[in-house]
């Protein structure tokens, strides 16, 4: 066949041409790759045959606009590049894919209008549901997409929406850990680095930490120098340790900004750690086991909050919201003093 009659046919076969070819009706083909549809094995090896011929494949999304559980499932966030979204999305979308269910991914930027536009894909593509990564989109939005009927999964979002099922941490006996150990640790002077984005995850882990300080009257400084980067980390340095009284023991809520704390503390401080400061990170990255860092810090359960995902989009049309709290393991490196 010359390369100008293959460009004539980029396309792919209907059923109805399967039909043609395999001499069967175009229900034995819908039959015939549907499962638990009764064919004869005749007509199964004519079709099958037939459409390995003319490179046939079932379009699942124009099945999914009929039956529920072939619709696509939207993953809807923003900076999902860094450490631990990509590491939550590649849970998530291996766990669905083992699930059988199309997953379609938008990564919204930080402002509104953006965030509303990725929404309102997941609402034109006829999304079964819409799984939103911690911090975004808008409250409003997520409300949008609860009043279109959609069933929406929030992950960190700390229980904003009741109608919508939660899959959250359970920060107060975490945060509490994370305290209880800088203290025993031995550090006096205490401060938490967090992130100007104000998500709700970045909110309550403040939130929880000084309330653990508050219960033994400890004093704790907190900074918010920039969004939820390693740069973040390298500011809160630079103004934490230029003061006459620097923090011993710091908490940053994310192992990213702990990264860049930890680099800056070295090499622009010369400080040692955790000799001269302890730091304790939350995500567990790649980074945090990484050689340069050997971070001390909170591990999330990915895989078992990707399967609590898939359980909740099984879950009957008419069941109540659902919410799964989970615990983050700590994970013990070489950033965090020693007790003794």
């Amino acid at each position: 066949m010359s390369s100008s009659s293959q460009k004539k046919n980029p396309g792919f076969a209907s059923a109805t041409e399967v039909a043609r070819l395999a001499g069967v009706s175009r229900s034995a083909v819908s039959r015939t790759f549907t499962p638990g549809r009764s064919v004869s094995d005749d007509t199964r090896r004519k079709v099958l045959a037939a459409a390995g011929a003319l490179n046939y494949h079932v379009n699942h999304l124009a099945r999914g606009l009929s039956r529920e559980e072939s619709r696509p499932v939207c993953i809807l966030g923003g900076n999902l590049a860094f450490p631990w979204q990509s590491s939550l999305l590649e849970h998530l979308t291996r766990r669905l894919h083992q699930a059988g269910r199309a997953v379609m991914v938008i990564n919204t930027d930080d402002d509104e209008a953006s965030a509303r536009e990725a929404v309102q894909q997941t609402l034109n593509y006829r999304s079964t549901a819409t799984i939103v990564l911690s911090g975004k989109p808008p409250g409003s939005l997520i409300e949008l997409c609860l009043q279109s009927g959609q069933q929406v999964i929030l992950i960190n979002r700390m229980g904003q929406f009741p109608s919508a099922d939660n899959i959250d941490i359970d920060y107060s006996s975490t945060m509490k850990e994370a305290f209880d150990h800088l203290i025993a640790a031995k550090c006096q002077h205490l401060a938490i680095v967090s992130s100007s984005s104000r998500s709700p995850s970045m909110v309550t882990r403040e939130t929880r930490f000084l309330e653990a300080a508050a219960e033994t009257g400890t004093d704790v400084a907190i900074t918010r120098p920039g969004s939820t980067c390693y740069q973040t980390g390298v500011l809160a340095a630079r103004e934490l340790l230029s003061q006459a009284t620097r923090p011993d023991g710091v908490f940053c809520v994310t192992d990213l900004i702990a990264c860049g704390f930890i680099d800056a503390a070295r090499h622009e401080f010369g400080l040692r750690v955790p000799e001269d400061i302890s730091v304790i990170g939350f995500d567990d990255i790649e980074q945090a086991s990484w050689l340069g860092y050997q971070l001390t810090t909170f591990s999330q359960p990915l895989a078992e909050m990707a399967q609590a995902v898939c359980e909740m989009l099984q879950a009957p049309e008419d069941s109540k919201p659902a919410s799964r709290l989970f615990t983050a393991r700590l994970v013990k490196r070489k950033t965090l003093g020693s007790a003794d």
